[in-house]
């Protein structure tokens, strides 16, 4: 089996200015392999990895965001796990509601993330 090569690291310094044309340029690909393919292959088309624009609609995905920063989920959920974990949620027909009710909204940032980052239909 053939080793890998050792890899090296290089400092570069830039202005503000320099390193957003670079990210820019790189368009989603990694700095580091978007120098080595400029310096070393240019003539060949890039490595791309990622998307030049993953995100698909930045407006959704802010809202999506939003919903989630407001929301106390993770903690509730939590609870929600550890109360029947112990046995002592009662389930009762609001407490059935809201957990719908839960589950609705989770749908809806699950879909509005999809969308907003272009990852396809959902399943």
């Amino acid at each position: 089996m053939e080793k890998p090569p050792s890899l090296l690291f290089v400092s570069l310094r830039l202005t503000f200015d320099e390193k957003a044309r670079l990210q820019q340029d790189a368009a989603g690909m990694p700095v580091s392999e978007y120098m080595r393919w400029r310096l070393f292959d240019p003539n060949n088309p890039p490595p791309r990895r990622r998307g030049k624009n993953p995100v698909k609609d930045h407006k959704a995905l802010a809202q999506a965001l939003g919903l989630l920063g407001q929301s106390r989920l993770s903690s509730n959920l939590n609870q929600l796990a550890r109360s029947a974990n112990t046995g002592s949620l009662p389930v009762t027909a609001d407490t059935e509601a809201a957990l719908l009710t839960a589950l609705d909204e989770i749908h809806e940032i699950r879909r509005l993330l999809i969308e907003a980052l272009n990852l396809g239909a959902e399943p």
